[in-house]
């Protein structure tokens, strides 16, 4: 199995590269951050002794997404599985107060970077006659909360999206899944504080939240569904988590 991982360099991306490398897939990972990208190669080759493809570019700029895909070898061409993980919050207030910057961040990563990559992955798929992708959603994508105004309008979008891509890529024989998490304890909170670890690491005091290998486990689970079945979506939470509000703390 050949695996394309977007957002590899850290948190459930990193985690899930190395799930797969553990049980002998190849794997192409792509990331901003280069320096992270060649270290994860360096260490997955040698661990695990796969092949790692890794691919340095901005998600967000689409000429940037077709031509590494489009330079990919015709090996490397034939790609089973399409994790979209590749996303972000930023920042958390009241619409009216919104930071555009922050709008913008969120939007193009975590819809129209989905939208690139899936467009051009998509098409090698359809030549392939085969494929999975698995979209990496939220609890923001299934209920709205105070403040998250944005950052759930685009994890709104990609549950829709997961569904269309369903029913368009039917005929195709690929399969499409989405896995929406609660609380997991990544940078995911330090990013969306613009680098404020302190005010991040609030958000998961006195409680115990999933961690970037319990994602990691159900998508290499859902990938390795037989060929027949296709597990169109998850909703996973910690177990002190009801709702996207709605938590228990020690």
């Amino acid at each position: 199995m050949l695996v394309l991982i977007t957002g590899a360099t850290s948190g459930i991306g990193k985690s899930t590269a190395e799930l797969f490398a553990k049980n002998g897939h190849d794997l192409i990972i792509t990331g901003r951050r280069e320096e992270r990208l060649s270290e994860l190669k360096t260490q997955l080759e040698s661990d695990f002794k796969i092949k790692v493809t890794s691919l340095c570019f901005d998600i967000r700029k689409l000429s940037e997404v077709e031509n590494s895909i489009s330079q990919l070898s015709e090996a490397n061409k034939k790609i089973d599985v399409l994790v979209n993980n590749a996303g972000l919050a930023a920042g958390l207030g009241p619409i009216q107060n919104g930071n555009i910057d922050h709008w913008e961040r969120m939007i193009d990563t975590n819809v129209k970077g989905l939208l690139y990559i899936t467009r051009a992955v998509s098409n090698l798929m359809i030549e392939n006659k085969k494929g999975h992708i698995i979209n990496i959603g939220s609890v923001a994508g299934k209920e709205v909360y105070a403040n998250g105004n944005v950052y759930c309008a685009t994890k709104h979008a990609v549950d829709a999206l997961s569904k269309s891509m369903r029913i368009d890529l039917l005929s195709h024989n690929i399969k499409v899944t989405a896995i929406n998490p609660g609380m997991v304890e990544t940078e995911f909170s330090v990013v969306r504080f613009d680098g404020d670890e302190a005010k991040a690491k609030k958000v998961y005091e006195g409680l115990q939240p999933l961690t970037p290998e319990d994602i990691a486990e159900t998508i290499y689970w859902v990938a390795n569904r037989p060929a027949h079945v296709n597990i169109n979506d998850i909703l996973i939470m910690p177990t002190v988590q009801a709702t996207a509000t709605n938590v228990i703390r020690n």
